[in-house]
């Protein structure tokens, strides 16, 4: 079987390929295109005069979806070509992205190990248990702990001692940082994402004014950037919802990771530094806390649309949304990217409830 797809970006769900694309091997992980739904109960409820919609990357497929499986589409790609056969990734305990890694892992027959950083403090047994580090088990994944929570540049280099190990051993790993790099490859997968939102809403008659998601890494807010830009969607405003740090960092390292991607591209300049946005009001305490306005998200989008949102990363985007709808009464389309994250719903129990 061919892992490594290049005839897939030829046409990818109606798309053109464009010449970047012919660089970049791909693996074939994702369910694409995921759905553009309209959530016209939320709308109401919210009395908003923009048409309001959610597109399904939590539908993307591989081991319960999510955003991630766009990126590692990239990653995997190269990491296939090059001949690896061990897959390294370090995140937070309930990390979206070190279980979809390894489900991703399993799917193509590599070894994987992940490495889990204490990144949210005063959790229960529940939190470390369950979610997504149940699945990494089932999944079959070699679990690693790294002591600390903030220390980026200290997690990369613990998993490069780790990947050195697998080396000497005798194993061909590719490693995916967690730290800022100069070729984030996982962006690409949401260049292409804008790529399909685009086709979608003029499938739709679609005015889009806006496009919501969650903003941690900043891979899927500036991927999604650039992707609008390098298509000429100017008027488009992308707004980051923060899940990790204050808005004063945070966009700033949405820039950077946009200029890394624009040359991945060879669009550079495609994003002015006015065009990054995010929103920190909607950080409650933190990465992994639990605030109020992430509850409402949460409550709102399962009630009204029947959304299951996870409160670290898209009840956090959605509680962005909804800021921003109250806010600017908009009146073209807001698009809110649902990005996952089902699996720790179930490490945080009845702290999503208050108690």
């Amino acid at each position: 079987m061919n892992r490594v797809s290049r005839s897939r970006n030829v046409l990818i769900e109606g798309i053109p390929m464009t010449a970047w694309q012919q660089n970049y091997p791909r693996a074939d992980l994702a369910h694409l295109p995921t759905p553009l739904e309209p959530m016209p109960r939320l709308r109401q409820a919210l009395g908003a005069r923009a048409p309001l919609y959610v597109k399904r990357d939590d539908c993307t497929g591989l081991a319960t979806g999510g955003n991630k499986v766009r990126q590692l589409e990239f990653y995997l790609g190269e990491a296939l070509a090059q001949g690896a056969d061990r897959l390294l990734i370090t995140g937070a305990v309930q990390s979206n992205y070190v279980r979809t890694a390894a489900g991703a892992a399993a799917k193509l027959g590599l070894a994987c190990t992940v490495q889990i950083e204490e990144r949210v403090k005063e959790v229960d047994a529940l939190y470390r248990e369950s979610g997504n580090v149940l699945l990494e088990q089932l999944l079959g994944a070699d679990i690693h702990y790294f002591p600390e929570g903030e220390d980026e540049v200290g997690a990369d280099a613990s998993i490069e001692a780790l990947a050195a190990a697998a080396r000497a051993a005798g194993e061909r790993p590719y490693v995916i940082h967690l730290s800022e790099s100069p070729r984030p490859l996982g962006a690409l997968g949401y260049v292409v994402a804008a790529a399909e939102l685009m086709a979608q809403a003029a499938a739709m008659d679609m005015d889009v004014g806006t496009v919501v998601l969650a903003s941690g890494s900043a891979v899927t807010h500036a991927g999604m950037l650039v992707g609008l830009r390098a298509l000429g969607h100017d008027g488009i405003r992308v707004e980051g919802g923060c899940v990790r740090r204050a808005a004063e960092l945070q966009a700033p390292r949405v820039l950077r990771v946009v200029r890394q991607v624009e040359k991945l591209i060879g669009a550079e300049g495609v994003v002015s530094d006015d065009d990054v946005h995010v929103n920190d009001t909607v950080l409650g305490g933190g990465y992994g806390k639990i605030h109020a306005s992430t509850r409402e998200a949460m409550t709102m989008g399962a009630r009204l649309e029947g959304l299951l949102l996870d409160p670290v990363y898209s009840a956090k985007a959605l509680a962005a949304a909804i800021a921003w709808i109250r806010e600017h009464d908009p009146r073209r389309a807001v698009v809110f990217v649902h990005t996952g994250g089902l699996p720790s719903l179930f490490a945080y129990g009845r702290k999503i409830f208050g108690e």
